[in-house]
């Protein structure tokens, strides 16, 4: 099996085998579409596509960004890999290891792939393989089973909070108009600035929202007022997954979330989506029910001495040593080092 790296938008017939690939795929998100060349977040970045060749149909996919001196296909909650279900596993994950190798030609210091599955072809390959699970995992509710049985499976004080939200009044309905989009952005802006983290230019946002054959925004109202929405990327037919989302926290009691991941339920299963990944495994995302998945990271090092496979080890080490301690012990080395002991 061959491999075929791009750097933009296919043309016509790769395309089209593509999405062939995608529509027999295993786990096809909207990041394993051609559509990923369509962000607008990836101005200072170098997006590729990895494709894995079956004579000339593709059977298989792999995207990412390659930043600086380093490769980085997805994340342990977001796999960015694809096959046919039809394809030889082996032969799909070999090509796609030996295509990122020559992606990362040059002065590529780590190549960091994640799969939804164990791909032993990237094992061949040289590569180094760890589970992702636990917290690392992520949460997939399989929307096939239907809403009325998913909410079955909430926990308690889910179904509850979802209730309250009804009767307090909250609608929850798509983006639609540009005012829902400015009120979204300053809570979203006023959201990144209590989490530390930098938000997203106004631009790019929007033009995300625009691409709604794959991107939805859904947002929560509270008399009238935007108070809380959720992202969402997808595939039609595929995988759905939670992105992001952002609320006032004043308008938390209102339990805004819970009802826009319910009606997002709703809507996916209307509409035919196989799972909804929750894109983590924190308290929140588990009271949805729905099965922990275990992830697999597969990492190829190119340094000298491997110094992050090394640098991994002894970090891994000093844990499993720290663990061992006295309660008494750990908590005086959480103070003197400021780690929050809660």
């Amino acid at each position: 099996m061959k491999w075929k790296i791009i750097r933009h938008f296919p043309e016509a017939e790769l395309e089209q085998s593509w999405r062939e690939c995608l529509a027999h795929g295993d786990y096809p998100t909207h990041y394993t579409a051609p559509e990923y060349f369509l962000e607008p977040f990836w101005t200072d970045q170098r997006p590729f596509a990895v494709l894995a060749l079956d004579g000339d149909g593709v059977a298989g996919v792999a995207t990412g960004l390659h930043t600086g001196s380093q490769i980085i296909c997805g994340l342990s909650v977001r796999p960015q890999v694809c096959q046919r279900k039809d394809a030889n596993q082996w032969e799909v994950s070999k090509a796609l290891s030996q295509g990122l190798l020559e992606v990362a030609e040059g002065k590529v210091e780590l190549i960091t792939l994640h799969t939804w599955t164990a791909m032993e072809g990237f094992l061949a390959g040289g590569y180094g393989v760890r589970e992702c699970d636990g917290e690392k995992g992520v949460v997939m509710l399989d929307l096939t089973k239907g809403a009325d049985a998913l909410f079955k499976g909430f926990s308690e004080n889910r179904r509850t909070n979802i209730r309250k939200a009804i009767k307090m009044g909250l609608e929850v309905s798509q983006l639609t108009t540009d005012e829902e989009l400015n009120a979204f952005y300053e809570i979203y802006v006023e959201w990144c600035k209590h989490k530390q983290i930098a938000p997203s230019a106004f631009k790019p946002l929007k033009q995300a929202f625009a691409l709604t054959n794959n991107r939805r925004l859904f947002i929560a109202k509270y008399e009238n007022k935007v108070i809380a929405g959720v992202t969402l990327r997808f595939i039609p037919g595929g995988i759905i997954e939670y992105a992001a989302n952002c609320s006032i926290r004043e308008d938390q009691k209102l339990k805004p979330n819970d009802i826009l991941h319910w009606r997002v339920i709703e809507w996916a299963c209307k509409e035919g989506f196989t799972f909804y990944s929750l894109g983590g495994a924190h308290l929140f995302l588990k009271k949805f029910g729905g099965a922990l998945w275990t992830t697999y990271r597969y990492r190829f090092d190119r340094t000298w001495f491997r110094k992050y496979e090394l640098k991994e080890k002894v970090l891994n080490t000093g844990l499993r040593f720290f663990q061992l301690l006295p309660d008494s012990t750990k908590n005086a080395i959480r103070m003197i080092s400021g780690i929050d002991s809660g």
